[in-house]
């Protein structure tokens, strides 16, 4: 037997070029037509994103990245809510944001809280409203509450000096 080939074959120093092929992806039949089992499985579609098949039928499109020498998973989605476009559109941004250094759980994070206070804000602002006499109407749920020009007056000389110190205590 020759030197790393088989029976009747010469090994001449050359190594043959293999090229690493990267693995399947997958396609919108295949995500279709994935089946739920007794446990759950995942379906690969590459650079770390994958299908996740629960036992119930639910599939969750998640990325699996690596982030300050730590393994993370993060949710992109439910199929058929997200498609396959979206998801690897959601994978190549959250790819982007590995590249800048940034970990993509507490960016979405940060996303989250930020959208939580201007919501707040919007809601503290439907809430009261002065017309142009400068009267008050303050909404709290089902109920109004109306003050006149005067009424607003008095409370915006009350809450004044309150502002810049501690509330005081009540009686």
């Amino acid at each position: 037997m020759t030197a790393g080939g088989k029976r009747g074959q010469h090994f001449d120093g050359v190594f043959p070029i293999v090229e690493k092929v990267a693995p399947m992806s997958l396609n919108v039949s295949q995500v279709a037509a994935a089946l739920p089992r007794l446990k759950s499985y995942k379906l690969a579609d590459g650079e770390g994103m994958y299908l996740l098949v629960l036992p119930a039928g639910t599939k969750y499109w998640r990325l699996k990245y690596r982030f300050g020498g730590k393994e993370k998973s993060l949710s992109l989605g439910v199929y058929p809510d997200t498609s396959l476009a979206e998801a690897r559109a959601q994978r190549a941004a959250m790819r982007a944001q590995l590249a800048a250094g940034t970990d993509p759980s507490k960016a979405r994070r940060a996303d989250l809280e930020r959208e939580r206070d201007l919501e707040a804000q919007r809601i503290a602002r439907s809430r009261f409203e002065i017309d142009e006499d400068g009267a008050l109407l303050i909404r709290l749920g089902v109920r109004h509450l109306f003050l006149t020009p005067g009424e607003t007056a008095e409370l915006r000389a009350f809450l004044t000096p309150t502002a810049t110190s501690e509330t005081p205590p009540c009686p």
